[in-house]
């Protein structure tokens, strides 16, 4: 065998490998068949070892170039996520600030409805202890548990103001009356 076909060989090139390659071998396998056609001068030799090599450069140069786009595009693609990355930090931060937010007025107005409730049972006990006790002095019929007669009470009036027409109503507060 040549010395030039055992160098094909050498460099890796088969036949099951990419189209590339078969392209290349195909094209380095017609310069060795035309190089062994014409076998009669040794300087051919020596051009189709030049010829090998400045393909083979060709070549290199032509992966280093695709590794070089391969791994900007790599970088791009990294500076892309890092910026996005940056993004979505800004944005989860300015969320937990406003649920940290609302969270604080929520427990905030939840204390107060506590206290308003509080308010409530209390002034609404006030108001039925209220009720009762002018329910019972305006009971014509009983006064300090004894039963006093209708004409007796008619004379009296003066003596029970509480019997008065305008003491009779029942009383009715709001909780806008009592604010601390």
């Amino acid at each position: 065998m040549s010395p030039v076909v055992s160098e094909i060989l050498r460099s890796g090139f088969t036949i099951n490998s990419s189209l590339r390659r078969r392209t290349h071998l195909v094209q380095s396998f017609s310069t060795v068949f035309l190089h062994c056609g014409n076998s009669n001068s040794s300087g051919s030799e020596e051009d189709l070892h030049r010829l090998m090599d400045q393909r083979k450069r060709k070549r290199m140069e032509s992966n280093r170039e695709s590794a070089r786009r391969s791994r900007m595009r790599k970088q791009k693609r990294l500076d892309d996520l890092m910026a996005q990355l940056i993004l979505l930090r800004e944005d989860n931060y300015q969320i937990l600030t406003n649920i940290n937010f609302i969270t604080h007025q929520y427990l905030s107005m939840e204390a107060e409805n506590s206290v308003l409730r509080a308010q409530i049972i209390e002034l609404s006990q006030r108001l039925d202890s209220l009720n009762g006790i002018l329910n019972h002095l305006n009971n014509p019929r009983i006064s300090n548990g004894v039963y006093e007669s209708e004409a007796f009470e008619s004379s009296t009036n003066f003596i029970h103001p509480f019997s008065l027409a305008y003491l009779n109503q029942p009383i009715v507060v709001t909780a806008d009356v009592f604010q601390y």
